[in-house]
């Protein structure tokens, strides 16, 4: 590990901001017990550097266009188009009832197409993010493996392909590895503690699936997002040129910021636990009929049981009850979800 530095940043404001750790030659033993453990962000240098899809990358456009189109299908992607005004900026419109880009569908030998007529230009930003390898690029990760997770294990391996583009902070559920194939990329990190101060927009009306940030990295309105100056003392900066990686934990915010023409990110998702779990996020859902509007004490209350019962803040709160007779808090069986999922969808009508 190298330390902490500070990057050179391209936006005054982020000057002072530090970097996250750095780790060079990281293997699978190294992220498992030190790297993952930590629940921290990193940079890992040169984790991908070995990859063909990187070395065609450093040959140019449109080398590595050709790679990709070696390997990909006709079937469709959704892109993302952005006139030249929101300058890359990915984002609601003012009112926040809809977006400033357009969607459209296109084979990725038609994005790769229009990326490189876009070269030259500071046009409109062009991007596909979180297209699913294998079912538009089968063939690519046998070629570009990854190494820090078991081979076959159950992950999601998707890659974003586009030009100067910036996609405003959010959270994704799963662990994240982030390796760049080409150009150079920035994120900015802040822990899930941040959510308070960055002023997230509506949660049932996305830009691509997570709740992201309203606040404009390179000029944030302070008037209108005061409590944005806390979070950026929370921030972390990762700078990655070609076959870097960033580990990016469960839940960390996180805005990313493509500098190049014409660039490409692959992703790693993977979840641990057991089988049967969905996303909480479900579950603060759920809560906006059961308990948010509540009287304060009765919240109070409830966040008691909560921790009692889910969190598990006294300990195991049945063990004084036989495994037998516990129902719904009994281990989670086929037979015992089956039944819990049967008693909510009951309830839930």
């Amino acid at each position: 590990m190298t330390g902490i530095h500070t990057a050179a940043m391209t936006d005054d404001i982020w000057n002072d901001t530090p970097s996250v750790p750095v780790y060079h030659d990281v293997d699978r033993a190294l992220f498992e017990n030190e790297i993952k453990p930590a629940n921290c962000p990193v940079l890992m240098k040169g984790l991908g550097a070995h990859w063909p899809l990187v070395e065609k990358g450093r040959q140019g456009p449109e080398a590595l266009a050709a790679y990709l189109r070696s390997h990909a299908n006709t079937q469709p992607v959704q892109a993302f188009i952005g006139a030249a005004a929101i300058e890359g900026r990915f984002a609601y419109t003012d009112d926040l009832k809809g977006f400033n880009f357009e969607r459209q569908a296109m084979p990725v030998g038609d994005l790769l197409d229009a990326l490189l007529a876009r070269l030259d230009e500071e046009g409109d930003a062009l991007y596909a993010g979180g297209i699913p390898v294998p079912a538009h690029l089968p063939t690519m990760d046998a070629d570009n493996p990854m190494p820090l997770l078991e081979p076959g294990s159950d992950r999601l391996v998707s890659a974003w392909i586009g030009n100067r583009t910036r996609i405003p902070a959010h959270w994704d559920l799963p662990q994240n590895i982030a390796v760049v194939a080409a150009g150079r990329r920035r994120y900015t990190l802040f822990p899930i503690e941040q959510v308070a101060n960055l002023y997230v927009g509506p949660l049932d009306l996305t830009l691509a699936g997570q709740p992201s940030s309203l606040v404009d990295f390179h000029a944030p309105d302070f008037g209108r997002f005061p409590k944005f100056r806390e979070a950026m003392k929370a921030a972390q900066i990762a700078d990655l040129e070609p076959g870097d990686a960033v580990y990016v934990p469960p839940m960390w915010w996180h805005h990313v910021e493509s500098f190049t023409s014409f660039g490409m990110l692959m992703n790693y998702w993977w979840r641990e636990g057991p089988d049967y779990m969905v996303t909480p996020f479900f579950t603060l859902l759920h809560a906006l009929t059961t308990l948010r509007d509540l009287p304060a004490p009765e919240r109070a209350a409830w966040r008691v049981m909560f921790d009692h019962y889910i969190f598990r803040l006294d300990g195991e709160p049945m063990d004084h009850v036989p495994m037998d007779a516990r129902g719904i808090f009994a281990d989670m069986t086929p037979d015992n979800l089956r039944r819990l999922k049967g008693f909510l969808a009951s309830k839930l009508q």
